[in-house]
């Protein structure tokens, strides 16, 4: 018999790469259901300060809305000539929410005299676990690399048009969806607390 679990987005395409991860370790025995599935929940207010703050607050209010156990993650942009930010504000970081063209153009104005040689930059992704008895666990994945002068590439979302992972010469919207989430941060946290999800489940019963 599986096991629900509630991955804490509305992103298909989140659900379905943690569902390759999950399925590779243990074939069958999680069923991962997104909140597609609770259409009369609300989303969480990110109001923490840093990215695993975020992400254990929704996970656990959306563990305590539902009663299963449920996965969320928080994830953002640090550029370095920026002392770290956009950070936790990356979504909103031009004042829209989710205005991904107008983040990008605000993060490259910004930078616009910045030398190439100071354009490093990392995303970072946190995961957590929250589980229906109060126990939590944290995992955290960065993909680092450099920001271009323009956009480049019509894959991806968010600032992976102007992201250059460390050792490519494309940016990270020019990757196919199996390079990038074999290097990204995103892959690597949810490949990190995938073991620990199962751990969690099977001690649930």
């Amino acid at each position: 018999m599986s096991q629900k679990l509630l991955l804490a987005t509305r992103n298909q395409g989140k659900i379905v790469e943690f569902r390759r991860i999950l399925d590779a370790l243990a074939p069958g025995k999680i069923e991962l259901v997104g909140l597609d599935q609770f259409p009369d929940l609300h989303d969480v207010d990110e109001t923490g300060s840093t990215f695993e703050e975020n992400a254990l607050l929704k996970a656990r209010e959306m563990s305590e809305a539902t009663g299963l156990p449920a996965i969320a993650d928080d994830s953002g942009l640090c550029v370095d000539a920026l002392n770290g930010d956009p950070g936790i504000f990356s979504a909103r970081w031009a004042g829209t929410h989710g205005d991904d063209k107008a983040n990008l153009e605000k993060v490259l104005e910004q930078l616009t005299d910045v030398a190439d040689e100071n354009r490093s930059a990392y995303f970072i992704c946190v995961a957590a676990l929250y589980l229906p008895n109060g126990k939590s666990h944290c995992e955290e994945g960065r993909f680092y690399g450099t920001i271009l002068k323009s956009p480049v590439g019509e894959n991806g979302f968010g600032y992976d048009p102007i992201f250059q992972p460390n050792g490519l010469a494309i940016s990270s919207a020019q990757m196919s969806s199996e390079e990038k989430d074999a290097m990204s941060h995103r892959g690597k946290a949810l490949r990190a607390i995938a073991p620990h999800v199962m751990s969690a489940l099977s001690s649930l019963g």
